[in-house]
């Protein structure tokens, strides 16, 4: 099985840690490809950026199109994740679906800590779409400005634990989810220093695509994933002309 994951930012450090983390988590037969978006941001924080890195994910997806039997968007918030589930013939996951999904197998009650406060209105408006607010109970973030991407989980180790604590202890949360492609990772430093489960996007992601692919349950051909209707285009990048000519072909 080969699993593709798409970091939509340019931080190649962060790219690092999702590599390491989907290699230590995926199964050993599964084939891990992680790849960096060539344009945009060091890292996703507001509606804008997500746009850009949607964008992006799109161009690699065409890219390395046949490289992979699913494909992972690697960045919280999923951006470009549910456009990619019309144009592709394999399963898309994201970070925050698929923590999400752990999440609620686990409790009932779930916050998240996040590497900024600027991110969080976007977070509250993912989990919104996936029709999960009332299950969240807090957004924590760190409120420092972030010198080194690569690094946060060094720089602001003390913030990120006192951060989740207060989930616990404040919030009630039953279960802990550490938001973002930055913190991959930090779960399993993290481990028995907490007293509620804790998610990690990348791992629940891997694992994810790799039950999915598995189930083997079928390609969508109509309602509201289908691929796009065949139409006139201008412009694109042949890797994303591409995408949506294979997409109809499914119809």
């Amino acid at each position: 099985m080969r699993i593709l994951l798409i970091n939509p930012n340019i931080s190649q450090s962060v790219s690092d840690l999702i590599d390491t983390e989907a290699k230590l988590t995926a199964s050993a037969e599964t084939q891990i490809q992680t790849v960096t978006a060539p344009f945009g941001v060091a890292y996703i924080e507001t509606r804008f950026e997500a746009m850009i890195g949607a964008y992006a994910a799109a161009q690699l997806a065409g890219d390395h199109a046949g490289e992979y039997d699913a494909l992972v968007v690697a960045a919280f918030g999923d951006p470009g994740m549910e456009g990619l589930k019309e144009v592709l013939p394999c399963p898309v996951v994201g970070l925050t679906q698929a923590a999400l999904a752990s999440a609620c197998l686990l409790g009932n009650k779930i916050s998240i800590v996040a590497i900024s406060r600027r991110i969080k209105a976007w977070y509250a408006e993912t989990v919104a779409s996936y029709g999960l607010t009332e299950r969240l109970v807090s957004i924590r973030s760190l409120e420092e400005p972030l010198p080194n991407i690569g690094s946060v989980q060094q720089d602001k180790a003390a913030s990120l634990l006192t951060a989740a604590n207060l989930c616990v202890s404040d919030d009630g949360a039953d279960v802990i989810i550490l938001a973002g492609a930055p913190l991959a990772g930090l779960a399993r430093s993290l481990a028995g220093q907490l007293p509620v489960p804790v998610v990690d996007g990348v791992s629940s992601a891997v694992r994810h695509a790799e039950t999915l692919v598995r189930l083997n349950a079928g390609q969508t051909r109509t309602g509201s994933f289908a691929p796009p209707p065949l139409k006139p285009n201008a412009g694109l990048p042949q890797s994303i002309a591409t995408l949506l000519a294979n997409g109809h072909q499914r119809l």
